[in-house]
């Protein structure tokens, strides 16, 4: 009797299961609520879940989403990589993105990150020339000569052009936007009409890559 009470139990959990996946795999739809990329790009670690955000510095709507991701990302699961990758649609987001990868090999990218946000949209700072970029950074207190040799270095000037290389193969319309596992391009466009809306649809798309 026990065993057939435990058995019957497991059966309604699975189905009980079962239905609120498929209500959810019926809520978000490929081409509704989500574009699947006709060629999947590489992630770094395939045994992990790759969540990448695209971004622009100088994007209002980037700028308000960053307090609602970071949130995200500090309660994400652990099989998660988080990504961050700056969009190069034009000439002045490919200097940004410049900055970036600046931040990154000076190694300060987590102090300056969201001060080159407030910069370019509260403060509406023009940032489009070497020395504009070079004169805030010495601001912030790194030295002058260390800011132009990382600026004009091999390594950001690579990464700067796998950015713009990449920004087409992700085809992004707009920022922000996230990619899931390299394959999956979720956007606030259509359907999908919130930024923690967005982020539902990752974390469904995270599910779905986990099955």
């Amino acid at each position: 009797m026990i065993r057939r009470l435990a058995l019957g139990c497991i059966v309604i959990l699975s189905t009980v299961y079962s239905l609120a996946v498929f209500a959810q795999a019926e809520r978000y739809i490929a081409g509704t609520h989500y574009e699947r990329l006709e060629q999947p790009v590489r992630t770094a670690d395939e045994s992990k879940i790759e969540v990448l955000e695209i971004f622009w510095y100088g994007c209002p709507a980037c700028y308000t989403f960053e307090p609602i991701l970071n949130n995200w990302v500090e309660n994400r699961a652990s099989d998660i990589v988080f990504v961050r990758f700056p969009a190069v649609f034009n000439p002045l987001m490919k200097v940004h993105a410049q900055i970036y990868y600046m931040s990154q090999t000076l190694g300060v990218l987590e102090q300056t990150h969201g001060k080159v946000f407030d910069a370019l949209v509260p403060q509406r700072k023009t940032l489009r020339s070497e020395r504009q970029i070079v004169d805030l950074f010495v601001e912030y207190g790194i030295e002058r000569e260390q800011v132009e040799k990382a600026f004009n270095s091999f390594a950001v000037r690579t990464k700067t052009n796998q950015a713009e290389k990449l920004t087409r193969d992700y085809r992004p319309k707009s920022t922000p936007a996230m990619v899931v596992n390299g394959k999956y391009l979720v956007s606030i466009a259509g359907a999908v009409n919130s930024q923690q809306e967005m982020l539902r649809v990752v974390d469904f798309l995270t599910e779905k890559e986990r099955m």
